[in-house]
Formats: structure tokens, sequence, C-alpha cells
């Protein structure tokens, strides 16, 4: 046995480099079969996938070099508004559960409501006094000689406004006064007085974007200048604010928030194509929607502030209708077109010329009428004084009604939050109280329990007035003087003209943020 393992051994080693080229040479063989059929199997699959089309990438798009391209362009004409404004702290004389009259825990649900209702600050401290309240807001210029478009609640109120320029060295302020202002659609002009002229930004027409186009706001929320978010428009004509038949906002999703009211809405032109106006949030910031008031409206609205009257002018005949249509009304009421009238206004130029509620209006001047926008947008351009011819059905019969067209400011005077009076001016006419009021709402008057038609709501109090001096506040609904009821207007004026110096004056009132158990007081003193 060991002879012949001794042989084997021999062989081997005699033969050993024949035996490992035999082994080298059987495995490069095995390897190259392996990678013909491998690449066998591939060409048939690839055979297979012969028809697919190949993909291609397509050259970037530089998106973000044209909104550079437009923020560069743009913010320039975007100013940031500063105002101060002086507030009367309102006094509080009520008890909450448990607590003790003005105490911090002294909390009213009403407080809310009239500080939405006037835009007035929260709260206020027992002892009464001045606050001095500041805001910042956007505007946007739209003449080189320093003509600015902003929205009217940025301005609203303000002792001062200055507006700081995007070159402008830290610091630097330049005075603005109100050129005129529109509460039906919340906007302003005012204008700044420099020794140059200033870029501008131009105005596009909104009607052209669509649902889906990108747009920029530009602005500074939170007082942050110069600030640049980015969106799309997610909705068109949108009406957020009832009755209010003049605010149909763009909806974006482009970051709006506090600071960003007055400022632009762009397309992607470079073009303003909206005004930031409002938020849906419950936060007070940014929650994904923002509305914008239209150019069009803007650019309508603008020239007739800056005209020589400084005010627009809406025509009216008082009539009020659904804002939304339904069947069942004209099912019922046997129309199929028009508009419906749901109430006519007491006085108006709808009562005098004999129209009634039920009455279908379907046509103005021969003109079909699709529907309430259609009609309130017809006759709202016309002047004041003109005269329609509305086809009316009533009962199932046709008939044609001439109507003169009224102010609609006017007309609807109480409802808007302003009053008129002859000379047109959009400040309330002070008495020499050193208040102004209007009409309590039936809105006001069944939260505050207070009987329908009682009573009048002070709008604003003069500093240092006599009404001040008694502690008069905004949002005070003054009930009686000198046991005197005061329960209109005129009342009001009628009582306050009698009065004079020397004279010792006493309102009954309910004060501003009081609730229904909370009842009435006494403000007296004698007029100087």
């Amino acid at each position: 046995m060991d002879q012949r393992a001794s042989a084997f051994w021999v062989r081997w080693k005699a033969n050993r480099l024949a035996y490992t080229l035999t082994i080298l040479v059987t495995l490069t063989i095995g390897i190259l079969m392996g990678t013909i059929i491998s690449y066998g199997v591939k060409g048939q699959e690839a055979k297979k996938a012969s028809d697919a089309t190949p993909l291609t990438v397509p050259a970037p798009q530089q998106l973000s070099n044209q909104f550079s391209n437009i923020s560069k362009q743009l913010e320039p004409s975007v100013v940031n508004i500063n105002t101060e404004s002086t507030i009367k702290a309102p006094q509080r004389r009520r008890r909450a559960p448990g607590g003790t009259p003005g105490s911090p825990d002294d909390s009213n649900p009403f407080d809310d409501f009239f500080d939405r209702f006037f835009g007035g600050p929260g709260g206020g401290g027992a002892g009464g006094g001045s606050i001095r309240e500041r805001s910042l807001g956007s505007g946007v210029l739209v003449d080189s000689k320093g003509y600015i478009v902003t929205n009217r609640h940025v301005v609203e109120k303000a002792d001062r406004i200055r507006v700081k320029l995007d070159d402008d060295p830290p610091g630097v302020l330049h005075d603005a006064k109100v050129i005129g202002t529109d509460t039906e659609t919340d906007l302003a002009v005012i204008k700044i007085d420099v020794n140059r002229a200033l870029p501008t930004a131009k105005l596009g027409n909104s009607e052209s974007m669509q649902v889906g186009d990108w747009v920029l706001a530009v602005g500074s929320p939170f007082g942050l200048q110069a600030t640049v978010t980015a969106g799309i428009v997610s909705a068109k004509g949108r009406n957020i604010v009832p009755g209010r038949q003049f605010q149909s906002f763009i909806q974006t999703d482009a970051a709006i928030n506090p600071g960003n009211s007055g400022g632009p809405l762009v397309n992607m032109a470079g073009e303003v194509i909206g005004i930031n106006t409002a938020i849906l949030t419950d936060t007070n910031a940014y929650a994904g929607v923002g509305f914008a008031l239209p150019s069009n409206t803007v650019a309508n609205v603008y020239n007739q502030l800056i005209g020589p009257e400084h005010r627009v002018s809406r025509g009216s005949i008082g009539i009020e209708f659904n804002a939304q249509e339904n069947p069942a009304i004209a099912r019922v009421y046997g129309v199929n077109s028009g508009v419906t009238i749901s109430n006519v206004v007491a006085g108006s130029p709808a009562e005098q010329a004999g129209l009634k509620v039920g009455d279908n209006i379907n046509s103005v001047d021969g003109r079909p009428v699709k529907n309430g926008d259609d009609l309130v947008s017809d006759i709202a351009s016309r002047k004041p004084g003109a005269k329609v011819t509305l086809g009316v059905i009533r009962n199932g019969k046709k008939q044609d009604i001439t109507v003169t067209v009224a102010d609609r400011a006017k007309l609807f005077a109480s409802r808007l939050g302003e009053e008129e009076d002859s000379s047109d001016s959009s400040t309330p006419k002070e008495s020499k109280l050193g208040l102004s009021v209007r009409a309590v709402t039936p809105d006001i008057a069944d939260r505050l329990d207070i009987p329908a038609g009682k009573g009048v709501i002070v709008q604003d109090v003069k500093p240092g007035s006599f009404a001040d001096d008694v502690s008069l506040s905004r949002g005070d609904v003054i009930l009686e003087i000198n046991k005197q009821p005061v329960n209109t207007e005129d009342d009001f004026t009628r009582i306050s003209s009698t009065l004079k110096s020397g004279q010792d004056v006493v309102f009954l009132v309910r004060q501003r943020g009081a609730g229904r158990q909370d009842g009435t007081i006494f403000l007296a003193g004698t007029l100087p």
C-alpha cells in the first residue's frame, strides 16, 4: 500500500503542471458557457421589451428664478404702513360670579363680540383712560406721485399714518394722508409726498386668472417688510362676508398673515391681480386660506376715490333677496328666472315705486336679469337719480315699473356701519358732547337684552371731550339723556342740541361688554 501511494506521488509531481492546466481550462470553459447562456436570456428579454418607449427628462423649469425676478420687480413698490390711534380704555363696572367689579377674573362673553364689531382692543382695566394702539399693514404704490392702495381696516380710525418705502434707511418714515376709503370693499387710498418719482406696480386683469395659476403675495406680515410667499389661486368669486355684495374675493393658499393686509397678490407676469384683505383662521394666523380683492374691483374703486368727491357712489333701489338661488322659491312664486324680492326697505325708491315682497324682477331696461349678482351689478353701476324700468312678474302677471335709483351708501348707511350727512363725508357727525352715535342693530339689541328700537350706540368718542370726561366709551348704548328716551339718531341730535354750557347732563347707559344680568348705570357731569 505504501509503495502504491509512493508511486502516485511520484507521478503527481512529474505531471503536476499538466493537471493544473487541465483544471484551469475546465473552469474557464464553464465560466464562458455560463456567460453565453446569461447573455442569451437577457437578449431574449430585451427583444420582448423592444416595443417600450424610452423615458426622457425635460429641461429644468427655472420657477425659482421666475419667482425671484417678480419679487425684485415688485418689492420696491410695496410699502410698510404704520398707524397710531388713541382708544378709550373702557371702564368695567360689572361683577363676575365670585369676583369684584373690575377684578382680573371679571370676564364677559360680550367683550369678544364688541371687540370684533368695533375693531377695538380687548379688555381694559378698571381705571379707564386712553391707550395708544399701534398696528402694521401693507400697501402698494400705483402712482409715482405717491398714491398707495391699501385696506380700509389698515388705516381706519388712525390718528397718524406713516409709510416706510422699500429703499428707506432704518427709522425713516413718511407721513401719509387718507385720500378716500370705501367700506363695501374695505379699500383705501392714501398718499405720501416725496420729492422724487416713486416706483409703481403694474395692475393686471383679475378676470384672466384661473384656479391653479401661480401667484405671489408680497407684504409685511408681523412687520417683516418685503416678505414674499408663493401659492396658487385656489378659488374665485368667494363671498365670505354676509351682506357685502361687492366683496367677491380671489382665494389663495399663498401665506397671508397679519400685516399682509393691503399688500398685492401678483401673477406670473408681475402684475397685481388682487389686494390681500383677509384670512380664514381660528388662530389669527395663516391656516392655508387667504383672500384678495380682485384688481378689476380695485381699479374701479380707486378711480372714484381719487375723484373730486373722494368717495364711491353706487346705485340702489332698496330691495333685498336671497343671496343663494333656491328652486323652491321659484316654484312657489311661479317664476323660472330673475330675482324674487324678500324685503323692501322702508322709504326706499322701491317702496315709493310700489314694489312688493314676492315680486320677481326679470329685466332691467329690457335686459334679462340672470341672478341677484347681475341685478346688483347693474343697479350699482348707475348714478343716483337715474331712472330704470324694471320688468316685474306679480302673481303671474307681467308689468313694467319705473324706479329712481338712490345712493346706496345713504340708503343702507346704518347697515354699513356709517353715518352719511349732506356733505357726503365718511366721518360721523360729532355732537357738542364730543361723541358720535348710530342706531342699535337688532343683533346688538338681542345680545344686550335691549328692546328693539331702543337706544343708540356710541361709535366714537373725542379724547378730552365731555363724553370722555364722564367715561362714555365706544360701544356703550345710550338709552336716555336727562330722563328723555333716546331711541334714534334724530332723538340724540335733538336732545343734545338743546343742552347748554353749565347744564347737568345724565346718561342712562348700558355699558360696552355688559351682559344681560348687569343692567344699566348712570354716567353724569356738568357740561362745560
